[in-house]
């Protein structure tokens, strides 16, 4: 049995909250004064033209405020429209100012202005009315007695009867005089459709429109159309958008009475229901149930997703804006919750569905988006997992820019910032000089910068090693002896633990393929594998060069037993076919893959490529044939469908690893599929309703 949630109806009838409306029979427009004034309608509507501000003679009367009053005009007893009534307030003043150096003491001049104080005041009285669909434009002649002619006092008001508009409309009202002497007064106002309104009974249009009632049943929530078997009417479901035009969900014509099932999962706060009946110039009644359900807000944040469009821009998707605001923060390893970075960053407000720029010169792993509501984090992604890796133990420092060139430095931590130099804490005394020397040396990567201050991350682990410096010198005989040990027992060690050690190699062809393959590198190291990526040592790289770091990489690979993976895409393709019709080219700066060549090539044409070498390519991107021959000489598999061959060759074959290959290559399609789908998007599919029975439908 549906237990009912909440109540609404799209056509009420009388209810003890709504005031009962004056009804004025005849179509004539009239106009009243109060006391003390004399007032006369003009027939027929005149030309909406304000003109331009004049200067007064004198004291003139002007209007000084609006109010209206919703009211029913009856043709018969049953057949009424909406209209608006409107008073308009009037007061005398003063507006004009003598000039300076034109005064002139007694005589004519207070003669001339003491006369039109002592007169009576006469003004037209403009009534500019307007909707969507209508303009009108009145005028009123209204005279005050002489008696009453007080500058800077209010004398009585005008009443106008009246504007009829339609039902739901917004109407705006102005009014000046003519001439005009000041600005003109507006008023805008939504007038309400047949809810709430004691007009069931008086206005035809609103006979036909059905009776809504919303109630919950387990996970499902029941739109109840109470309409007779005869009415045809439609239905539609759209998300109200306070930017751009509605979208619309879910749209029929149906025919009364309906029950319409909707899952409580698609409740959202902007999840908004218009119906009408299926006749000539219908009134069409809108309603949003859902804004204030603490049910709909959570699927709203639920549905909400960060994106990473460029290494410097992003977005939030969400079906409705939300009041929100994103900021980054730093996110230290092993420490909870991330540290907010606004300020010395800004605190941005969000807007759905619309790029935003990150404030950054480089990513960080340790940087994340972090989205509040009501000061409570709803969404916290780190968008550059993918491509920069894990988190690293990196300490930041925070340079604050003042005046006379003045700055100052602090180390972020959990507990604040603290200050560098300082002897407030030990950890301060001891390595804060060796920070700042670091810093000065360029050993920090600039993260933000601009004239109010700047972010540096800082490498720690020296620091660490620094700190225990006295311990690993009482200990450095005994350590000797182990080291010893160890490197004579280092291969037997790696073969007992099945670790192996890769180095992935690849062409940047764009930063769409970098996110990918940065994906695979996070996934391949969750498995007994040591993954060695230049995406993780842009630091190293740029220190060394690209060369140098991958003379040094290769040789301790190799060394290591592990294996080097030359992973194929249309870039690389074209550098080796370019490498072997005309020689090497300069690589760039952090070009990896173009430096690789002038080693990798050798072993393949020299036969000394298996065993250490294996291919791999991603079939969106490339077929098995686009492969240059010379390296089809070693294993060359297809990601991800030869996934668990090519873990077997990665791993080798004394793998422990638990669940066996199968295992493992599901745990890496499963991570590399929705960088693929961001890579190469799948065709979307149309989605479809299916039928309850008669009477009810399902939304899907």
């Amino acid at each position: 049995m549906p237990m009912p949630w909440f109540l609404l109806s799209l056509a009420l009838g009388r209810s003890p909250m709504v005031v009962s409306l004056e009804r004025l029979v005849g179509p004539q427009d009239v106009a009243r004064c109060s006391p003390g004034l004399s007032c006369h309608l003009w027939d027929g509507d005149v030309l909406c033209l304000p003109g331009s501000i004049e200067k007064a003679p004198g004291p003139v009367l002007v209007p000084t405020y609006l109010q209206t009053e919703l009211v029913l005009r009856c043709r018969q007893e049953t057949d009424c429209d909406l209209c608006v009534r409107v008073t308009v307030h009037l007061s005398v003043q003063e507006l004009s100012e003598e000039p300076e150096g034109e005064d002139t003491p007694g005589g004519t001049a207070d003669l001339e202005l003491e006369e039109p104080r002592n007169a009576a005041l006469q003004a037209q009285v403009v009534l500019s009315f307007q909707t969507y669909t209508t303009a009108r434009c009145v005028l009123l002649e209204v005279q005050v007695p002489s008696a009453q002619v007080q500058p800077g006092q209010p004398v009585g008001s005008v009443v106008f009867d009246c504007f009829e508009a339609a039902l739901g409309a917004e109407v705006q009202i102005w009014s000046y005089t003519q001439p005009r002497y000041q600005e003109e007064l507006n008023l805008t106002q939504q007038l309400p459709d047949c809810r709430g309104l004691e007009v069931r009974d008086n206005i035809q249009s609103c006979w036909v429109l059905p009776w809504l009632n919303v109630s919950t049943d387990g996970d499902s929530v029941r739109l109840v159309l109470d309409v007779s078997e005869e009415q045809h009417f439609g239905l539609l479901l759209y998300w109200n958008q306070v930017q751009g035009p509605p979208k619309p969900r879910w749209h029929r014509n149906l025919t009364g009475p309906q029950t319409i099932v909707l899952n409580h999962t698609d409740l959202v706060p902007c999840l908004c229901i218009q119906v009408w009946p299926l006749e000539p110039d219908s009134v069409r009644t809108s309603i949003c149930p859902f804004k204030d359900d603490p049910r709909a807000h959570r699927n709203l944040w639920r549905a909400a997703r960060l994106h990473l469009l460029s290494p410097r821009s992003w977005r939030l998707d969400a079906p409705c804006s939300m009041a929100a605001q994103a900021a980054l923060c730093w996110q230290m390893p092993g420490v909870v919750p991330c540290q907010a970075l606004a300020p010395p960053l800004p605190l941005k407000n969000v807007s759905v569905n619309k790029a935003s720029e990150f404030p950054l010169l480089e990513g960080h792993p340790n940087l994340r988006v972090q989205v509040c509501s009501w000061e409570k984090a709803q969404l916290r992604e780190c968008l550059w997992a993918d491509s920069l890796g894990p988190l690293k133990d990196d300490i930041l420092l925070v340079e604050t820019r003042g005046p006379q060139d003045n700055r100052s430095l602090c180390a972020f931590e959990p507990t604040g910032c603290t200050p560098l130099p300082s002897r407030a804490s030990l950890w301060a005394a001891r390595l804060g000089e060796q920070l700042l020397q670091d810093l000065q040396s360029g050993q920090c990567l600039q993260l933000w910068d601009n004239d109010m201050g700047a972010l540096w991350a800082c490498p720690r682990d020296k620091y660490i090693h620094n700190r225990w410096a006295l311990v690993w010198l009482a200990c450095l005989l005994f350590a000797a002896v182990f080291l010893l040990l160890f490197l004579l027992q280092k291969d037997r060690v790696k073969a007992a633990t099945g670790a192996r050690t890769a180095l992935l190699l690849y062409s940047a062809d764009d930063a769409g393929f970098e996110r990918l393959v940065g994906t695979l590198a996070s996934a391949l190291s969750r498995l007994q594998l040591r993954v060695t990526v230049d995406l993780w040592s842009r630091r190293e790289l740029s220190a060394q060069g690209p060369l140098a770091w991958f003379h040094a990489q290769r040789r301790q690979t190799l060394r290591e037993r592990g294996v080097v993976v030359l992973l194929f895409s249309p870039g690389a393709v074209a550098l080796c076919q370019e490498w072997l019709q005309d020689g090497p080219s300069a690589p760039g700066a952090h070009d990896a893959f173009a430096a690789s060549l002038s080693c990798v090539l050798p072993d393949f044409l020299q036969g000394r490529a298996a065993g250490r070498y294996v291919g791999a390519f991603f079939e969106r991107l490339l077929g098995p044939h686009a492969v240059p021959a010379l390296f089809r000489s070693v294993p060359v598999f297809s990601l991800p469908s030869q996934l668990p061959g090519f873990l077997g060759v990665l791993l080798g074959p004394r793998s422990s690893h638990p669940g066996g290959l199968e295992h493992g290559a599901e745990q890496v399609a499963r991570a590399l599929q929705p960088a693929l789908d961001s890579c190469f998007p799948p065709p979307e599919a149309p989605s479809a309703g299916r039928g309850m029975g008669r009477g009810e439908t399902r939304l899907e």
